[in-house]
């Protein structure tokens, strides 16, 4: 295997200022989630909601200029960027990988827009550091993304309550190939694709067009389509195959679970936080968990490190196991080592 060093050079995030908090999303529920399980069993104490002009691909602009100002990398040095953000955007069929280089100026960058739903960012941080080792061309790739799929929730839905946790935001990472520092290690993705139409936005798509008779219900539609099913596997198989994940990225990192530093987990609710730490054999403190932000999708990750960045629980040498599951379904995992790699 090819030793090239791959590490992150910049990160950046934009966190809308309104707020929905628990007592809102109760009384969204019709008082069905108390205020009380709100927070303590869907662990939102609130969650951030898009402003008048936090589209997914401007947001995700945002946090592009916020990363270039951190890595104090001109735009013009990006060569490649990969747009993790959401297809629920501005205007359908565009391309947010290529609004954000215009918008920040990479005049040298061509990009793409990746989907894995609640996974792209660790997938789309195992494509970047791939390419990178195998282009000569490619220099430094820029992760990137907005999201605001809380937008289609409905809270009286009852079957969607793993999914009032939705909020929105966008975040982004700069990988450089020879950087020494803040090394992109092993990855580990595993998809099931027996579950790939058990969730998702039922009404807008060529299988069921919006129309007069259900445009009221559309822009709410997103749905657990076959919540029996999609529970049923998701118990046989969804920690197990996570694990794998994680033992498995740690493995190609020539690291174990003692190794972990830090946990960036995407927000759920709070009793699977607390067991996945306790499988890896963390504390609470080696993690943050997002109950004053609610679940950005994809963006948790980078919002979670930097959060981890600010408050001291990553430092130099930090081992940093990254980790997100999503509708699909798919789980994967990858460890980046904080510092001089």
């Amino acid at each position: 295997m090819i030793d090239v060093k791959i590490g992150i050079i910049g990160i950046g995030c934009y966190v809308p200022k309104p707020r929905m908090t628990a007592a809102e999303i109760s009384a969204a529920t019709g008082g069905y989630w108390s205020v009380d399980a709100v927070k303590n069993k869907l662990g939102i104490t609130q969650k951030s909601i898009p402003g008048e002009n936090d589209g997914t691909q401007e947001m995700g602009v945002r946090a592009a200029r916020a990363a270039l100002i951190n890595a104090k990398l001109a735009a013009t040095e990006i060569d490649v960027i990969l747009c993790m953000g959401e297809e629920w955007k501005e205007y359908p069929l565009t391309t947010s990988a290529l609004y954000i280089q215009g918008e920040i100026g990479a005049i040298n960058a061509w990009g793409i827009d990746l989907q894995n739903r609640c996974c792209t960012t660790v997938s789309a941080i195992k494509i970047a550091k791939d390419m990178l080792i195998a282009d000569e061309t490619i220099s430094t790739i820029m992760v990137v993304g907005g999201y605001r799929n809380g937008d289609f929730v409905d809270y009286t839905d009852k079957d969607m309550s793993m999914m009032y946790n939705l909020s929105a935001g966008a975040g982004a990472l700069i990988l450089k190939k020879g950087y020494h520092r803040n090394a992109v290690l092993g990855s580990h993705i595993i998809g099931d694709g027996t579950l790939a139409r058990d969730a998702g936005v039922e009404i807008g798509g060529i299988c069921n067009p919006i129309s007069l008779t259900n445009l009221n219900k559309a822009y709410k539609s997103l749905r657990i389509m076959n919540a029996k099913k999609m529970k049923a596997r998701l118990n046989q198989v969804s920690m197990i195959n996570w694990l794998k994940c994680i033992d498995k990225s740690l493995e190609k990192s020539k690291m174990t679970r003692a190794d972990i530093d830090y946990v960036a987990v995407l927000h759920f609710k709070k009793s699977m936080h607390d067991y996945l730490l306790n499988e890896l054999g963390v504390s609470e403190d080696q993690s943050i968990y997002l109950s004053d932000y609610g679940h950005m999708g994809q963006v948790d990750q980078i919002l979670s490190l930097k959060l981890g960045l600010d408050t001291g629980k990553v430092q130099d040498g930090s081992v940093i196991l990254m980790i997100a599951a999503g509708i699909g379904y798919v789980w994967a995992s990858n460890v980046v080592k904080w510092g001089l790699a």
